[in-house]
């Protein structure tokens, strides 16, 4: 079994959404369930059908979070250090062509959220990162089209 890198926070975080899936979206959906029931014919019950629905999306939902927590390997991001970049890295990158500057963490699969700058140890940009540290340059091949950044800093916290 391939072990799945997760960060403290990753992990605790997908924690309390299994919790919440099932001591709240569960029973929700079971009592929406009986309702449609109630209301008769399961063949042409459209509220019947939608909630089904639901719990199985929620059920695939627990059991691909459950799956990565029992495979997580626990990386403490504090006690990272060093100047190459690695799982747990905060990086910052200026896009050679726009100037933009970019900061990303890397961190595991199921915890990257680009809207909080959290990108998945598996993404193209992260396995082009990997080993690099400051003052490189990283060409990185992107369904847009290559991007080349620079690595301006390299910090783990």
């Amino acid at each position: 079994m391939e072990k799945a890198p997760m960060t403290a926070d990753g992990y605790a975080t997908a924690e309390a959404e299994v919790k919440h899936l099932k001591t709240v979206e569960r029973p929700r959906i079971i009592a929406a369930i009986a309702e449609a029931r109630a209301h008769g014919d399961l063949s042409e019950n459209a509220e019947y059908h939608a909630a089904k629905e639901e719990q199985g999306m929620t059920e695939a939902r627990v059991n691909h979070l459950e799956d990565q927590l029992s495979r997580a390997e626990v990386i403490d991001v504090s006690k990272l250090s060093g100047s190459q970049i690695k799982f747990g890295a905060t990086v910052t990158l200026i896009d050679e062509d726009t100037e933009k500057k970019v900061q990303y963490q890397i961190v595991g699969e199921i915890e990257s959220d680009l809207k909080e700058k959290k990108i998945s140890i598996a993404s193209p940009i992260a396995r082009a990162l990997i080993g690099k540290s400051k003052g490189d340059t990283v060409e990185v091949s992107t369904p847009g089209g290559g991007k080349c950044y620079e690595v301006l800093t390299v910090k783990f916290s």
